[in-house]
């Protein structure tokens, strides 16, 4: 049986300043924001206090949206600030594909933490200018290709399983790129794309024909030769110390990406940017936390964990704000669009209340035997 939704009568955000929605027990804020995104004009961020809220909305907000509703969700990297470990390739993918899609997007909903939200990230253009477009009858030279994509950060295997992985057979290449849900068998005739093939990567067969693919960069920032100079430039700049002592540097100046090399993602570009920056200028902010003094927390604490590790001469770490944005930056990269704040308690002052209502407790009643 179809699920039959009742929408609310959503009142549109002021065009300037805040306002505040109440009385959203459960998941009635879920329903309250997809009931607006789907007759917004542009898109809606959801920002929830931490990664797990993150993910309980987002699964709350695809049961209500209809289907032709856009929604995505921007992971955290489940690393904490300054470790020495990278993400997994899974969430590389979904935090790449996110990025790319975003300056485009005209309606839909963008969920994320907001940990994760006051990140540096790379610029878009680097993203956009990054990824390659194939498409059958395209000529493609297979051997620059397999180079750019080694340059690009994917790893040659010898058989493909999981994402940022690509393997070389004659004129077939396998590839699994970053933001794609499956990998992709590319037949070459001579220098042109013959065939593309969706494939199983566990038991290898092909399967859908297609007609193009898009590749997204294997990582969050470069790894030419260039971009590796570039970074040894900065590191040098940075950190005037014995560097035959930093693994870090050592590991990058051989064409090895270490574990935690994305806290030193400033020494890859001239300038950083945000999420915000992604996001189109008619987008609408749903605050389902205290934007405030969730800032002030995350802040102090990547100033405490900067401060724990600071003096280790053989990794050394680079200050908080170039990683991060406080939280007076915060808010005027957010002042700009239309918010509203998700409360579940009915608001006294200018606003407007769903009138959900908590529900009762349920007793169980367990039969002995």
């Amino acid at each position: 049986m179809p699920l039959t939704r009742v929408p609310f009568s959503i009142p549109e955000i002021p065009a300037e300043g805040s306002t505040t929605w109440g009385q959203l027990y459960g998941c009635a804020g879920a329903l309250a924001i997809a009931s607006l995104a789907e007759r917004s004009p542009g898109p809606v961020i959801i920002i929830t206090a931490d990664p797990q809220s993150a993910d309980r909305m987002r699964d709350e907000i695809r049961f209500f949206a209809p289907p032709d509703l856009e929604v995505l969700h921007f992971p955290d990297s489940e690393a904490l600030p300054y470790d020495a470990f990278s993400p997994h390739p899974d969430i590389t993918s979904q935090r790449l594909r996110t990025l790319a899609r975003l300056p485009a997007l005209r309606n839909g909903v963008v969920v994320v933490a907001l940990p994760t939200l006051m990140q540096r990230l790379p610029p878009s253009s680097w993203i956009l200018g990054s990824s390659l477009d194939l498409s059958v009858g395209r000529r493609l030279d297979g051997a620059a290709f397999r180079t750019r994509l080694d340059a690009g950060g994917y790893r040659a295997v010898t058989q493909v399983s999981e994402h940022g992985e690509f393997a070389t057979r004659g004129s077939i290449i396998d590839i699994f790129p970053m933001g794609s849900d499956q990998p992709f068998r590319i037949d070459l005739f001579d220098d042109e794309i013959e065939s593309i093939r969706a494939f199983d990567p566990d038991n290898q067969r092909s399967t859908d024909r297609l007609e193009s693919v898009s590749v997204l960069p294997a990582r969050e920032f470069p790894f030419t030769d260039e971009a590796i100079q570039a970074f040894r430039e900065r590191f040098r700049q940075r950190f005037p110390i014995d560097l035959s002592r930093v693994g870090v540097y050592r590991d990058v100046s051989d064409g090895i990406a270490p574990g935690g090399v994305e806290f030193y993602l400033p020494l890859f570009f001239d300038c950083l940017e945000t999420l915000p920056d992604y996001l189109p200028d008619d987008t609408r902010v749903i605050a389902a936390t205290d934007l405030k003094a969730g800032a002030q927390q995350v802040w102090q604490d990547v100033q405490a964990r900067y401060e724990q590790l600071r003096h280790d001469l053989e990794q050394p770490r680079l200050s908080p704000d170039t990683l991060y944005i406080d939280p007076d930056q915060l808010q005027d990269h957010l002042t700009d669009h239309p918010t509203a704040r998700l409360e579940s308690f009915e608001t006294a002052t200018e606003g407007w209340n769903a009138g959900s209502a908590r529900l009762p407790p349920v007793r169980i009643a367990i039969r002995p035997g």
